[in-house]
């Protein structure tokens, strides 16, 4: 059960799909800027790792359905908004092709009060693993390979479903 402790706003949701690279604190002080309000922001900021299983990573390529991918963000931003009290939700996912250290995701989630940010920004995380349509292939120096599903990806995302807030 979902216990208001402010008046019921409007939650502003942003869900962006972009090559071009995002300004962390740009965003943080845009959500700031929003809901005087806001007494939590909890932010995730996912990057290229130069290895993975074991092998080397010198790029990482994302892509992904267009037409899709956008809704499917959308989609696992409203289930966070009906979980819990947030004001603003922010999902950046960048596609194309990327090197170690460059961003890939951001998740930005204002609230009142910092459990329900902190729970929302891990859901929407949890769910953006297993539910958005992005496809990834690794290289390196020797050879290339699409980035299979991972078991605990799933395992993350399915505590949720026992999970309500």
């Amino acid at each position: 059960m979902r216990l208001h402790s402010f008046p019921l706003l409007p939650v502003v949701s942003v869900v962006k799909v972009q090559i071009e690279d995002f300004d962390v604190g740009e965003v943080l002080a845009s959500v700031r800027r929003d809901h005087p309000q806001i007494g939590a922001i909890v932010s995730f900021v996912g990057l290229v790792r130069d290895m993975n299983d074991h092998q080397s990573v010198t790029t990482l390529t994302l892509e992904h359905y267009p037409e899709m991918t956008e809704k499917s963000l959308q989609a696992i931003v409203d289930q966070a908004q009906q979980r819990w009290d947030i004001m603003d939700a922010v999902v950046i996912h960048r596609v194309g092709t990327l090197k170690p250290l460059d961003q890939i995701v951001l998740v930005v989630i204002s609230s009142a009060h910092r459990q329900a940010a902190f729970s929302a920004c891990e859901f929407v995380m949890d769910y953006l693993k297993t539910q958005a349509p992005f496809w990834k292939k690794e290289t390196n120096n020797e050879s290339e390979r699409w980035v299979e599903a991972k078991s605990s990806d799933d395992q993350a995302q399915a505590r949720w479903q026992s999970t309500r807030q």
